[in-house]
């Protein structure tokens, strides 16, 4: 017990140092085990469907003030990300979705929806399922309804009107698990890399035991 409580050496280190051939094989195991996680459960799939954005700056404010720029593309920014995620918006994707789905407008927004870069260029809309064609489906419904709801609002005067929206990639959109291969086995290894440092630290030496013995 005083042994796992004791602060470590300069012997323990160059213990841990020695036992590298033990890291290896205990990184070999977590990846393995981290590979066969990955391959008996594998995460969802992931599709990714882009729609341009172009506020327009240089229209929107001959001026070219910078404080403008600012406050407009925050301004813009906000009220499209909240059409996004509003519930017409994914409402007109559960709409489209066939019905054996049975998508609630909860579940698209907390398990199967992400929306990433809202800012000015690409807009990335995000679904995963286990199913790729399931995702693809959702990610195009929703970035195309998103346009749609976008400009209608541009239209009504609730967006300004030197917006400009784009579907740059709806058909046949790029697919992978949402989580790949590689993360699994750089955790699989990280954890037993870490658990191997532990044992080595805090198992006694036997040539300590051996040399107590001796002593006595």
């Amino acid at each position: 017990m005083d042994f796992i409580f004791s602060s470590p050496s300069l012997e323990d280190v160059i213990r841990l140092l020695r036992a590298w051939r033990f890291w290896v094989l205990s990184a070999l195991i977590g990846a393995a085990i981290g590979a066969a996680v990955y391959y008996v459960n594998p995460p969802p799939y992931r599709a990714r469907a882009t729609v341009n954005v172009d506020f327009n700056l240089e229209e929107a404010f001959p001026t070219d003030t910078d404080r403008q720029y600012f406050y407009y593309l925050e301004r813009e920014t906000r009220k499209m990300i909240e059409i996004a995620w509003s519930d017409e918006v994914l409402g007109e994707t559960l709409i489209f979705s066939a019905e054996e789905l049975r998508f609630s407008i909860r579940q698209l927004r907390e398990e199967k929806l992400r929306l990433a870069q809202p800012m000015e260029a690409g807009w990335h809309f995000y679904a995963e399922d286990e199913n790729p064609e399931v995702a693809s489906s959702l990610a195009a419904l929703w970035a195309n309804a998103f346009v749609e709801k976008t400009q209608a609002e541009m239209e009504a005067g609730n967006i300004n009107q030197f917006v400009r929206l784009e579907v740059v990639q709806s058909d046949d959109l790029p697919i992978e698990r949402s989580v790949p291969l590689s993360s699994f086995l750089l955790a699989g290894s990280s954890v037993f890399l870490l658990l191997s440092a532990f044992f080595v630290l805090f198992t006694k030496p036997k040539n300590k035991n051996l040399k107590n013995a001796d002593e006595t």
